[in-house]
């Protein structure tokens, strides 16, 4: 690909991440609750997920993403019941027992929220599926071309779901008393229950 359509696609493609969405509030909220390294494997799920549509739009799969519509259904609804049981743990949690550590919660868990979110997330879809074709001409895909653009997507995504979550998390090291402590879980509580709340309601 020539330089100004990468361009154009790094460009559309960090205004679409940068923009908050489920996406945002859930890594903000993991990383509020249980540091960076809590929210680090939903930002990976999230880039999974990602990268799937990203191959749906390459080769030109958006029909069968749209048949299998029920699926990702399905696959949202998974997704916002365990962010909203996420949001309840944290809602729950004393002050001070700080119970999402990342020493006690499954990544796999977490890294799979992140992905079943992202593929259920509207805007996710809207972005890879009518967008994307917009500032990419699909027809002039070769492999070089694909690894460019999966290198922008993967650095991209890892880059800004990163800041969110190192500044949520640095955030969360500011509150120190068992007060504040308890305001801050139920903030992120009530932000996972948004997130969840976002991936059922957007269409």
């Amino acid at each position: 690909m020539d330089l100004f359509t990468l361009a154009a696609f790094t460009v559309a493609y960090a205004i679409a991440v940068l923009v908050p969405g489920p996406g945002v509030a859930a890594v903000v909220a993991r990383a509020l609750g249980g540091g960076f390294k809590g929210a680090f494997p939903m930002v990976l799920g999230i880039l999974a997920g990602d990268l799937v549509y990203f191959v749906f739009a390459v080769f030109g799969l958006a029909a069968i993403a749209t048949w299998f519509g029920p699926i990702f259904v399905i696959v949202r609804w998974a997704g916002a019941a365990y962010l909203l049981y996420i949001a309840w743990k944290f809602w729950t949690a004393k002050p001070g027992a700080e119970q999402m550590k990342p020493k006690n919660e499954d990544p796999w868990k977490t890294f799979l929220a992140g992905f079943s979110l992202t593929m259920g997330n509207p805007k996710t879809i809207v972005f890879y599926l009518a967008i994307l074709p917009t500032v990419i001409p699909l027809d002039q895909m070769n492999p070089v071309a694909f690894i460019e653009l999966t290198a922008i997507v993967v650095v991209v995504l890892l880059l800004i779901g990163c800041g969110y979550a190192w500044l949520a998390s640095a955030a969360r090291e500011m509150f120190k008393s068992e007060k504040a402590l308890g305001r801050l879980n139920k903030t992120a509580g009530a932000m996972m229950a948004t997130a969840a709340g976002l991936v059922v309601l957007q269409h």
